[in-house]
């Protein structure tokens, strides 16, 4: 039998080895941790946004109408136009700078704490433009524990701004009292003033008087300086009678600025002045420091020392003489050139 002989060309070439296209696979170790740690970031993340947020440090966007401006009395009376067409300019250019302060309402809405001039300002630029970037405010999202923690917040915030005149103060103290947040004005401006010092609390507090008294017939009651508004109030107290006719001036006079509201107040302070008798035709008559009046010409034959006032943090007001006839130093930190070409421009607006 014939031996048949093998060929290695019969033999089929072993296929090539082809590498796998898989990746290697993870173990599975790995891959759980991995995903507990990622889970584990984002919950931190998240009860830190929660946390921020409930701590009124996470800034939200609201729409405008979701904010009720009125939802406690405001402690600043209306801005006039030209201080608010300002901050609408500085706004359109660089955008909200500050948040506002709201606390959270029923169905979505929220309460303004702070920042009314901001939110007056966003609601004309959003109604004179129509864009979308003015149609939202910025905010901070407070939980104040009740009504009087809320009014202090606004007093404070506003104050470290730029500071409230005594008359604001007064009135707000009066308004926080009528709405029951406090027992009466003056447990009130305790309350919203406690980091003030006790003599400022005291002149807020005969402001309070002149408020009261007189409030309601006063157009300009915020350009009442310090000095002439203590000698109201101290007039007031010492005639009873000069409260009514005083109010009845003040209806018939009407003043249209607060220059001619000065005046006629200066006048009230004149004992031998008539209700309609002008400026120049009785002698000034300023306080004394025992509280009685003295002609403006012995003032001025005895020098009276100068008052010192700071009249918002970072500028002090040194006045030297009477009402109507005053010397008046600004000096501070915040004494600058855009503060002098603020007060520049202020002062031509009142003609």
């Amino acid at each position: 039998m014939a031996r048949r002989r093998l060929s290695l060309d019969a033999i089929p070439p072993a296929a090539p080895e082809t590498k796998s296209m898989l990746p290697p696979a993870t173990a599975p170790i790995a891959q759980v941790a991995g995903d507990v740690a990622t889970r584990a970031a984002l919950a931190e993340l998240a009860d830190e946004l929660t946390a921020a947020r409930a701590g009124g440090r996470l800034v939200v966007a609201l729409a405008l109408d979701a904010v009720e401006a009125d939802w406690i009395a405001r402690d600043r009376l209306p801005t006039p136009p030209e201080d608010l067409a300002e901050l609408a300019a500085s706004i359109r250019d660089r955008g909200q700078q500050a948040p506002i302060e709201v606390v959270a309402l029923d169905d979505g809405r929220f309460g303004l704490i702070s920042g009314w001039r901001r939110l007056q300002a966003l609601r004309q630029l959003h109604t004179e433009t129509g864009e979308d970037r003015f149609a939202q405010v910025q905010a901070l999202l407070r939980r104040p524990e009740t009504a009087a923690d809320a009014y202090r917040a606004m007093v404070e915030e506003n104050e470290i701004r730029q500071g409230l005149s005594y008359f604001e103060r007064a009135r707000i103290a009066a308004l926080a009292a009528e709405a029951g947040v406090h027992p009466d004005p003056r447990a009130a401006v305790a309350a919203l003033f406690a980091a003030a010092s006790r003599a400022k609390r005291s002149k807020i507090g005969a402001f309070l008087a002149l408020h009261a008294q007189l409030g309601d017939r006063l157009r300009f009651g915020p350009a009442i300086p310090e000095r002439l508004g203590l000698a109201l109030a101290r007039a007031l107290e010492a005639d009873p009678s000069l409260a009514p006719r005083l109010r009845e001036r003040l209806r018939k006079s009407a003043p249209e600025t607060a220059a001619a509201e000065l005046a006629l107040l200066e006048r009230a302070l004149r004992p031998d002045a008539g209700p309609d008798s002008p400026p120049s035709t009785a002698p000034e008559t300023v306080p004394t420091d025992a509280g009685a009046p003295e002609s403006a010409a012995a003032a001025r034959a005895t020098p009276r020392p100068p008052h010192r006032e700071e009249i918002c943090p970072g500028v002090t007001l040194d006045t030297e003489g009477g009402f109507s006839a005053a010397r008046l130093t600004l000096s501070g930190p915040k004494v600058d050139g855009p503060f002098r070409d603020r007060l520049v421009a202020w002062l031509r607006t009142q003609g």
